[in-house]
């Protein structure tokens, strides 16, 4: 069965715009994990504007004492602070994600550059530490090969574009869907384990769920945007039941 990691910046945010600890991102992850969801993600970012490094930390706690078999996945660009946040807290994945100044939320994969160049050495830190590494590719033979060759382990197919495909019809989607599919069947051929995120819901994971070989998926802003109006647990539950073919 593919894996869900629900993905809680978004709680995070709702409290940080009043401050204070409500909502409880602990209690989130709670429901979360009462609800059966198999992983947790979280991206703490340089601004902090949502889940921060105490955030982290908390959870991982929470995590190892309450929910053992539960993965845990931080995402983030490989900037110092974050990596030695990472090397603190031992999760069971790090998704490695380009950040882009400014960006409200993730926009690409890795391209080459000097920010790509540094993976090689972060990847093979975090593999010391016992971590698997997954790193935020665009749906391309190019960046899947290039995953392969810096030592990944699973590649994360950024997914907007066919969730903006969806949007303009199924037809549109199953076509954009083709390319996923084939990348998929890449990256299987060269090793790598798959993930995938950003932009999936309810309605597009319909399609999206017949990918090859596909690992996991982290999906956060859906799943809160729902939960607003019927609640997280159910949500959870609708969403595994997705997952699962039903």
């Amino acid at each position: 069965m593919i894996k869900l990691s629900v993905n809680v910046n978004k709680v995070a945010t709702l409290r940080n715009s009043r401050g204070g600890h409500s909502p409880s991102v602990l209690d989130a992850v709670d429901v979360c994990v009462a609800a059966g969801a198999p992983g947790i993600t979280v991206h703490p970012r340089a601004d902090q504007r949502h889940i921060t490094p105490g955030d982290v930390r908390d959870i991982a706690r929470r995590l190892r004492t309450a929910a053992p078999g539960v993965e845990y996945n931080i995402e983030g660009d490989p900037r110092p602070d974050l990596l030695a946040l990472v090397d603190e807290v031992r999760p069971d994945q790090c998704t490695l994600v380009p950040v882009k100044p400014g960006e409200v939320t993730s926009e690409a994969g890795w391209r080459p550059g000097p920010a790509a160049a540094q993976l090689p050495d972060v990847i093979a830190r975090l593999h010391a530490r016992g971590i698997r590494v997954s790193v935020f590719v665009d749906a391309e033979p190019d960046p899947i090969a290039w995953a392969a060759s810096v030592g990944a382990d699973r590649v994360e197919l950024y997914t907007e574009p066919f969730a903006r495909a969806f949007e303009q019809g199924l037809d549109a989607g199953r076509r954009s869907f083709t390319r996923y599919a084939e990348a998929a069947r890449r990256a299987h051929d060269l090793g790598l384990g798959i993930n995938a995120g950003h932009d999936l819901d309810l309605d597009n994971l319909v399609i999206f769920r017949e990918l090859p070989c596909l690992d996991e998926v982290s999906i956060g802003h859906a799943i809160v945007s729902r939960a607003l109006f019927v609640g997280l647990k159910t949500v959870v539950g609708e969403y595994l039941k997705v997952l699962s073919g039903i």
